[in-house]
């Protein structure tokens, strides 16, 4: 088997989020991130889920475009979000805007089973290509307004919105189970 010329660098941007963990621990509440969640960022080839372009950029720590006006989240950002979710062994997970497939696949990883809306049809079709190429499993994709949920899937035990929202829409808060979390970046 091959080396992996990226995983030097998966390495360094795990290094870089624990940093970053650390010196903003006052602002989230978290100084360090579960252990199994920097596994997760440590395993997955982000370069995978970025076009081809910017797999020289996949490892820096800030949000990358893909595409379609969208970008693919700053690691860090990944992290946190899956973090402070405590995304987990058997968690069903609601993801609203799933771009090229990264974070489901982390938190498939993790052991969600995971529904994953994309509003726009071509990332949601090249997500469909990357996490099957790459062999994940316990993710179903759909195509459609994320606002609205997944009502036939949930409630869910975790919902994790990857989009900033003016507004918490109600529909997701109505699919969410009596103490689920829900993590959204609403009002940046």
């Amino acid at each position: 088997m091959a080396d992996d010329p990226f995983a030097v660098l998966r390495e360094q941007m795990v290094q870089v989020i624990a940093i970053y963990a650390h010196y903003s621990g006052d602002k989230t509440g978290k100084e360090e991130f579960a252990p199994p969640v920097m596994q997760a960022m440590r395993t997955i080839p982000r370069h995978e889920f970025v076009p081809v372009e910017m797999r020289a950029y996949a490892y820096a720590d800030g949000p990358l475009p893909i595409g379609y006006e969208k970008t693919i989240s700053q690691p860090y950002m990944v992290a946190l979000m899956t973090d402070l979710a405590e995304i987990g062994d058997g968690s069903t997970v609601l993801e609203v805007g799933t771009g090229l497939g990264y974070h489901a696949a982390i938190m498939a990883t993790l052991g969600a089973k995971v529904y994953s809306v994309e509003i726009v049809d071509e990332p949601a079709s090249q997500a469909k290509h990357n996490l099957a190429r790459l062999g994940f499993k316990g993710i179903q994709l759909r195509t459609g307004d994320g606002s609205h949920g997944w009502a036939e899937h949930g409630p869910f035990d975790r919902i994790m919105v990857c989009a900033a929202p003016e507004m918490i829409p109600p529909s997701l808060i109505a699919q969410l189970k009596p103490g689920g979390k829900m993590v959204v970046p609403a009002g940046v």
